[in-house]
């Protein structure tokens, strides 16, 4: 069946039953879900909200018929959910608009808004809203709410010189993954995760000062933390941890892992910066639940500072930029 022949009530009643249940399972916070005008959530005293919003465009951000449609919903979810990870935020629902040609099949549809419903649902943020249109091709634009104590969210702006530089995880397997399904003809296997649990632990940690999560790539996403605080950003490259195998796996390729670490992006891990005196790598790794890493210091002045300069390589670009 296709969507012009389910027709748009006939997919948000679809859309409205796979989402029924996470709705259920967030009990209190959702006052209202699917079906009015608008949601209703429940915030309470002493927590401010944080809305996040984002698109996963076909032939821009994935490719139907070459990775299920399911993963692509998910994957698209969880880049959402990691910007609020980065400001230490608990995710409390979302609302998701829906724009495909009537000619798609209903079934690849509702498989791309199950991927993002289940993958929400897994973190306490059910699918409570949205909107479906007709387009020239398939698009999710997401509206993400969370939530966080008043006065405890990270910020880009936060970074001071004399900072350590830290990131949790590791970098470069999905700009590996991506490289490698493209030149072989498949789909990525990659599953990337929002750190959730370590955004919210490190806005409860003394000490922490500016955060971002690595979505465009490390370079990219530390200089714009660099650029929101004022600062020059020192990125100390062969520190940079990286998978194990992945030097291997890139050279097979004909690639340069120090420049896939450090361009590649949709890690989703999160960088921040540390005041002098703050807890070591290892006990933050055990507070977070993740390994972490220090990379790099912040110093007075402006921009990115690479050491080596030329551990991008020939790289033109320093991450992922849509223009």
């Amino acid at each position: 069946m296709r969507l012009r022949e389910l027709g748009e009530f006939g997919l948000i009643a679809r859309i409205e039953r796979l989402a029924r249940g996470a709705a259920r399972a967030a009990g209190a916070r959702v006052a209202l879900g699917i079906g009015d005008d608008a949601a209703l959530l429940r915030v309470r005293p002493g927590e401010e909200l944080v809305l996040t919003t984002d698109a996963a465009v076909e032939g821009v951000h994935f490719r139907l018929g070459v990775e299920p449609p399911a993963r692509i919903g998910r994957r698209a979810m969880v880049a959402n959910l990691s910007d609020l990870a980065a400001m230490g935020a608990r995710p409390i629902g979302f609302a998701l608009a829906f724009a495909a040609p009537p000619s798609l099949e209903a079934r690849v549809a509702l498989a791309l808004a199950r991927g993002a419903a289940r993958e929400g649902a897994a973190h306490g943020c059910p699918l409570v809203g949205g909107n479906v249109t007709r387009a020239r091709e398939v698009s999710l634009a997401f509206a993400v709410l969370g939530v966080v104590a008043r006065g405890r969210a990270l910020r880009r702006s936060a970074a001071r010189p004399g900072d350590r530089v830290l990131v949790t995880g590791t970098l470069g397997a999905a700009a590996l993954d991506r490289l490698r399904a493209a030149r072989g003809g498949g789909a990525p296997r990659h599953r990337p995760r929002a750190r959730l649990a370590a955004g919210a632990a490190l806005a409860r940690t003394p000490g922490v000062g500016a955060c971002i999560d690595v979505s465009d790539g490390l370079a990219a996403d530390l200089a714009h933390l660099a650029a929101a605080s004022g600062v020059r950003a020192r990125l100390d490259a062969a520190a940079v941890p990286v998978p194990d195998g992945f030097a291997a796996a890139c050279r097979r390729l004909g690639l340069d892992p120090a420049a896939l670490a450090l361009a590649g992006g949709e890690d989703f891990e999160l960088v921040f910066t540390l005041r002098p005196g703050g807890p070591s790598p290892a006990r933050l790794a055990r507070r977070l639940g993740v390994p972490v890493r220090e990379i790099g210091r912040i110093e007075p002045g402006r921009g990115l500072a690479l050491d080596p300069p030329g551990a991008l390589g020939g790289l033109r670009r320093r991450g992922w930029t849509h223009f």
